[in-house]
């Protein structure tokens, strides 16, 4: 059994908010602090000695990974609004947090539990409102590109209704096919890439050269691109093209964002074990886009990829969304954090094992 002996180390442990327990392989408790006994209803004496599964009625806790992860690999695991169901038949929301511990020669799991259902109930109010806010927005930003190439179209068709002149007519006509071509491109770029990447190996230092000499070609302000490249990155297997899409939009969107003068850098980096949603991406690439422009509005942070948000003039809404699709494609994930004076943009594609690239 687990014990600790210093008064202060007990005390701090017992007055955590957080639960607290320690398993060893199979999954038998051998010391909980006092949170544990008020979030799983029962006494410090009957959990000690019991295997964690006989303190829920039912749950849904992936006991498996959590072995593989924090026991086998001695990564740290983490499962997220795990619903679970105690003996005394109350239902709660928890996080978990696992990490192996080595403790008298032998292996144990130090495993962290905390109760979040206020937390889930207050997201899912906000996200029903983001929704609601952000779905109001699309409806507006597709009502206005929509109208315009309708009103051509109607203005077409009734002229032809009246014109006798062929030259006329086959004007109007040809006005026509150009609206409702518009129309059928806004949807298209709406649904996002209609074609999976054709990968291949590549060097991003070059992808990203390529970027910045686009980037410079129409950079008439004091605009100043650096590099932060990591020279010992190995070739990734990607869609060069579209990957060079994402990152020139987001660097032409920083450009805009500094209007007149600023920096933009662009940063290489190897990351180990990034985790996307339940998997875990043991070797990513890091491309960083950052910028010291005045950041992102606070009302726009939670629907940046949304398509049809944008706060730019004549913008469409639609580029992140679309540079979220691309780097989903690849395996990858994409974020952003922004304050007054930065913004940057991480996008991580993973490697495979053998750190040849992602296939």
């Amino acid at each position: 059994m687990v014990q600790s002996t210093h008064p202060m180390l007990s005390a701090l442990w017992h007055n955590l908010s957080t639960c607290v327990l320690v398993l060893d392989k199979e999954f038998v408790i051998h010391y909980a602090n006092n949170s544990s006994s008020e979030l799983f209803g029962l006494g410090l004496k009957r959990l000690i000695g019991q295997p964690i599964n006989d303190i829920f009625s039912h749950h849904h806790i992936d006991f498996e990974r959590l072995s593989q992860y924090a026991l086998n690999d001695g990564v740290d695991c983490q499962q997220h609004r795990v619903d679970v169901v105690f003996v005394d038949n109350r239902a709660a929301t928890i996080n978990l947090h696992a990490r192996r511990i080595n403790h008298q020669q032998q292996t144990f799991i130090l495993l962290e539990c905390r109760r979040i259902d206020d937390e889930v109930r207050f997201d899912q109010a906000s996200n029903q409102m983001h929704q609601y806010q952000a779905a109001r927005t699309l409806i507006r930003g597709l009502a206005h590109e929509i109208k315009n190439p309708l009103g051509g179209i109607r203005g077409a068709a009734q002229l032809l209704q009246y014109e006798t002149c062929q030259q006329e007519r086959d004007q109007c006509a040809q006005l026509i096919i150009e609206q409702a071509d518009r129309l059928t491109e806004l949807v298209d770029r709406l649904l996002g890439p209609n074609q999976l990447p054709k990968k291949a190996p590549c060097n991003i230092h070059q992808t990203l050269e390529s970027v910045i000499k686009l980037s410079m070609l129409d950079n008439a302000s004091q605009i100043t691109l650096l590099k932060d490249y990591d020279p010992s990155i190995p070739d990734i297997v990607i869609d060069q093209a579209k990957i060079q899409q994402v990152v020139l939009n987001i660097v032409r969107n920083a450009q805009q964002a500094l209007e007149s003068a600023g920096t933009i850098t662009l940063t290489t980096r190897i990351k180990h074990r990034m985790r996307r949603g339940e998997r875990l991406m043991k070797k990513a690439l890091l491309v960083k886009i950052s910028d010291d422009g005045p950041g992102i509005a606070e009302e726009l942070k939670d629907t940046l990829f949304y398509p049809m948000i944008t706060n730019k003039e004549g913008g469409s809404g639609l580029g992140l969304s679309i540079a979220q699709t691309i780097v989903e494609q690849h395996g990858g994930m994409i974020d952003c954090d922004s304050w007054p004076g930065h913004t940057e943009f991480n996008i991580y594609l993973p490697f495979d094992d053998d750190g040849t690239g992602s296939k």
